[in-house]
């Protein structure tokens, strides 16, 4: 079979495993599957391109890969992860760095000793920064924070809180950081080193050829058959009683909401081709004032400097706005209020209960209520095939449908 099969398909007999979704964690499970135990597996995607979240394009007019649904940067300190994905891509030696801009000036992000020296306008050493920042951030006791506001205030100050934390906190959540409960953080780092990497896993880098040209690779086995614009539920009855099936959409969608509706952060987009070569000089900035109506800025030629063929004269750059997600939305962020995760509780026994008599197993991002990043995702994946859907359709064990 084709290994991405554009149609609607009407078949559903003779697949081992049924995937409702293409991002990380089901094709990640689908290729497990048809390379290691032989198996038919069958991927249903709703939208019309493969890949989930992490799909990119190239935007028509330069040419320059865009990442449709937000910055993908992969890293991983999992070598079993960094291993199995380097079977599918190679990655260049990309190092993400951030930059903040707020009033006027660029900072050098996360908060490191060269944003504190900027800041402040003194140089210090690491010991006297940590000083400096204790000192600040004695101003409240963390045990005592009643809010966002004041938790951070007791990790970083007044002054880093205000500058770097208060409009961006605000802007993402749509709320006054003061109306945010202080468990929502647990820490703020700051480095008092002149390190400015963002992450600081063993490996790093952006897939050579890009994140669709990756995921196509995965699928790309005669076991695998990937049916674009199916929506399972228009489908699920079609597919035979029993079939084991891997569900990676909300899992509050699954069971109809029937314990109410997760509650979630969304993105928006804004993309423009401007007319220079390089708009802002790096990959991402952030924009902390509280004025700025969005977050950040993408550009994304950025992503890959290795890329001759990108234009001189035009870039790309993205806008990215955060709101609370409403119904239909794309959803991003798990919000993660303790009603939702009373909702969650009481969905996880549904779960159970779906794969004791479906055989349905949930996973990824929406099918867990979790923020996965991609490493994550696949981590799981893998954890998922190895203890759960390899006995089962090997020897019949019974599915384990806790979400994990």
């Amino acid at each position: 079979m084709n290994a991405v099969a554009d149609t609607n398909g009407t078949n559903y007999d003779g697949y081992d495993l049924v995937i409702v979704g293409s991002g990380f964690f089901g094709l990640t499970i689908a290729e497990r599957t048809a390379t290691q135990l032989g198996k038919r597996v069958l991927v249903l995607e709703r939208r019309a391109h493969i890949g989930g979240n992490a799909y990119s394009e190239p935007e028509p007019e330069t040419g320059i890969e865009v990442h449709k649904y937000g910055a993908h940067l992969f890293h991983t300190s999992n070598k079993r992860v960094w291993d199995y994905v380097n079977q599918f891509t190679e990655f260049t030696n990309y190092q993400h760095r951030v930059f903040a801009k707020y009033q006027g000036q660029v900072y050098a992000f996360p908060m490191n000793l060269a944003l504190i020296n900027q800041f402040f306008g003194k140089s210090h050493t690491p010991d006297e920064a940590r000083a400096l920042i204790a000192e600040q951030a004695s101003e409240i006791k963390t045990e005592d924070a009643q809010n966002l506001e004041e938790k951070a205030i007791s990790l970083i100050g007044r002054p880093l809180y205000e500058a770097f934390i208060k409009g961006y906190t605000a802007k993402q959540w749509q709320t006054d950081p003061k109306e945010l409960g202080a468990a929502i953080i647990t820490r703020l780092p700051v480095r008092y080193t002149f390190d400015n990497r963002y992450f600081t896993d063993t490996y790093e880098g952006l897939p050579v050829d890009g994140y669709t040209a990756w995921l196509e690779k995965m699928a790309d086995h005669p076991n695998i058959e990937v049916r674009l614009n199916v929506d399972y539920f228009d489908v699920r009855e079609h597919i035979p009683a029993g079939t084991p099936t891997i569900y990676t959409g909300p899992v509050d969608r699954y069971f109809d909401y029937a314990e109410g509706e997760l509650g979630w952060r969304t993105l928006d987009f804004e993309m423009e081709v401007v007319p220079t070569g390089d708009f802002q000089g790096t990959s991402v900035m952030n924009y902390n004032d509280r004025d700025v109506p969005y977050t950040r800025i993408h550009e994304f030629r950025h992503f890959h400097p290795e890329r001759t063929n990108y234009p001189t004269d035009k870039t790309v750059i993205v806008r990215e706005y955060s709101r609370f997600a409403e119904s239909g939305d794309e959803p991003y962020y798990p919000i993660n209020t303790p009603e939702d995760r009373d909702k969650l509780a009481r969905y996880r026994e549904l779960a159970k209960r779906e794969a004791a008599e479906r055989n349905v197993l949930f996973g990824g991002r929406l099918g867990t209520y979790q923020y996965l990043d991609m490493h994550m995702a696949i981590g799981s994946a893998l954890s998922v095939f190895d203890n759960k859907v390899a006995p089962h359709l090997t020897s019949g064990a019974p599915l384990d449908g806790s979400l994990d």
